[in-house]
């Protein structure tokens, strides 16, 4: 189990979204090593996912097994270093 999961629309090479476009793009920049789930594969995934975190929206970032954010949060805590430093902790960078 990697440490680091980005569920998605899509996949890192192909996102069908712009936001998990965004989520990808963001620990492609950061050369992080993380697992990635197409939620559009599997409704159920998809649903459970969002319930599991108590988020509404697609893509979810979970470090650890905890949740860390959606693409907006990951986008704040790249620009703030606060990202870089959560994946170096998990060992992902």
């Amino acid at each position: 189990q990697a440490s680091v999961v980005l569920y998605m629309k899509g996949v890192p090479a192909a996102p069908e979204c712009g936001f998990s476009y965004k989520a990808a793009a963001i620990l492609q920049a950061l050369g992080a090593s993380y697992e990635s789930h197409n939620v559009l594969e599997d409704g159920e995934l998809r649903e459970g996912v969002k319930m599991f975190s108590a988020w509404p929206t697609i893509p979810q970032l979970y470090v650890g097994g905890e949740f860390l954010g959606g693409a907006d949060i990951m986008e704040e805590m790249y620009h703030s270093g606060e990202l870089a430093k959560v994946l170096a902790d998990a060992e992902a960078i």
